[in-house]
């Protein structure tokens, strides 16, 4: 009997279903090299490092339309010299840093990252529980004189009748050295980068007597404010708004599925020093609890209120348009 020329040999049949992977695997290949790619500076133990990894290894930069490269650095200056020099076209920095460059003449576009100023840490028995109770005491402040932690304790001592530099005896270190010097007795409190101040508590044996977030209210602040942000040097920003915009929408999602599925914090555990269980609880409430609403009039007014209050000057504050906000 004559066969069909219609049929498909023996060796066809075999081989169609690998054929066809290999050309959707081609086909796939070839629409992610053309996608547009954003290049990021990250710290290798920062916070937004596990955001950023988390967001690649779920796909959401190839959903979005463009593919993420993370460039991990070991420190804060590194990252900052990474994206001024145009290596990378973005980093993460702080809201102060970003002011501190429009005011040179360098403006950058801030896409908000994290609300988490930061924590006063104390022993859990410590009598310690308000800023009244600082006083006479010694006190560890990460970050420096200038640190933005440290100038809203100030203002807000302020607000209540008391100097606060005055009444405190003061430390001023990194917050790997102050957390060790609260454990040792050397401080009695420290206020330190939330993240350490998580570490601390999930170690067990020491508490936030309050976060720094808290204190926005009682400078008619609204406490939602994003004082830590992804910054990309605004004349590239403006060519590449559309990339912003899915990069945006990325980091979003990539926050949402955090939130939801605690398996995904088994996986970032290598990028986050390993911390045991209490730990690794209280770094994914303290991130959860710093994800950001979506900018409003009123929170870039508060803003500004907020750059005014670190020393900034009322006719150099960065403008509304550089706080990112997505298209309605």
């Amino acid at each position: 009997m004559s066969r069909s020329i219609c049929s498909k040999p023996k060796w066809w049949k075999r081989r169609a279903p690998r054929l066809a992977g290999l050309l959707a695997g081609l086909m796939f290949s070839v629409l992610a090299s053309a996608q547009p790619v954003l290049t990021l500076s990250v710290l290798y133990a920062g916070t937004a490092h596990w955001e950023l990894d988390h967001l690649q290894h779920a796909g959401l930069d190839s959903a979005n339309g463009y593919r993420l490269e993370l460039r991990p650095v070991a420190n804060l200056p590194a990252s900052r010299l990474a994206v001024t020099s145009g290596s990378v076209q973005g980093a993460v920095a702080d809201l102060l840093w970003a002011q501190a460059r429009f005011s040179a003449g360098e403006p950058y576009l801030y896409v908000p990252f994290s609300t988490q100023i930061g924590d006063l840490v104390v022993a859990e028995n410590s009598a310690i529980r308000s800023l009244a109770d600082l006083n006479g005491r010694r006190l560890g402040v990460a970050g420096g004189p200038d640190s933005k932690g440290w100038i809203l304790l100030q203002q807000v001592a302020s607000q209540r009748g008391l100097d606060l530099a005055a009444s405190v005896e003061l430390q001023f270190g990194s917050p790997p050295l102050l957390s060790q010097a609260l454990k040792r007795g050397q401080v009695d409190a420290i206020v330190t980068y939330w993240h350490f101040a998580a570490r601390l508590k999930g170690q067990g044996g020491w508490r936030s007597a309050f976060r720094l977030q808290d204190l926005l209210a009682e400078l008619n602040l609204d406490r939602n404010l994003p004082v830590l942000g992804y910054v990309f040097p605004n004349a590239w920003a403006d060519d590449h708004r559309d990339l912003i915009a899915r990069f945006a929408r990325s980091v979003q999602q990539a926050k949402q599925s955090l939130a939801v599925a605690p398996a995904h914090w088994q996986r970032l555990a290598s990028l986050m020093q390993e911390p045991g269980s209490g730990e690794l609880a209280a770094l994914r409430e303290g991130y959860l609890a710093g994800r950001p609403l979506p900018l409003t009039e009123r929170r870039v007014a508060d803003l500004h209120a907020l750059l005014l209050l670190t020393g900034a000057e009322s006719g150099e504050l960065m403008p509304a348009d550089l706080f990112f906000r997505p298209a309605p």
